[in-house]
């Protein structure tokens, strides 16, 4: 299990501020959570994304019930060492067209992230949904904090940020 959490993190090791011992557990708790997800026959767990950040979980993507939705977030927060839940996943259908244009969003987020020098964006994940991007991560400071949220917000289709960021 170490050589695949070392081969997932690998990319970002160089600029994560958490510690090795901390990326580790909460990529543990990933696994964990996404194996305890997929376990519940109920839930489309290829429509959940799981990311967790000094043990704490955010749930994003979209379900079709709210039965689903309080259902994902109960499995994650019954996993040992989880420290807390945010539950940001949107109950409805997502089309096909939809699934790209989002793709297609969070790519241009992303990218636009990576183009500002005044930001770690290795240490942001990007997820989009129906056009609301969630930012994770962790930043150095309130400043590239404000300024993640302000390209977020400003990248044309994006309806809603939801800030998950913590500084550092």
């Amino acid at each position: 299990m170490v050589a695949g959490v070392a081969g997932t993190t690998t990319y970002k090791a160089a600029s994560d501020q958490r510690t090795v011992g901390r990326m580790i557990d909460d990529t543990t708790l990933t696994v964990k959570i996404n194996g305890r997800l997929a376990e519940d026959e109920s839930l489309p767990v290829h429509k959940i994304d799981v990311d967790v950040l000094k043990g704490h979980v955010t749930l994003t993507g979209v379900v079709a019930t709210r039965e689903q939705k309080e259902r994902a977030a109960a499995i994650a927060a019954s996993v040992k060492g989880v420290a807390g839940v945010t539950n940001n996943l949107q109950v409805g259908v997502k089309t096909i067209s939809q699934a790209m244009r989002d793709t297609w969003l969070g790519s241009k987020i992303k990218a636009r992230l990576l183009a500002d020098s005044e930001i770690r964006a290795l240490n942001i994940d990007v997820d989009v949904d129906r056009g609301v991007a969630t930012l994770t991560g962790l930043v150095a400071s309130e400043a590239q904090r404000a300024r993640a949220l302000e390209i977020a917000r400003t990248t044309e289709g994006v309806v809603r940020v939801v800030n998950n960021l913590k500084v550092e």
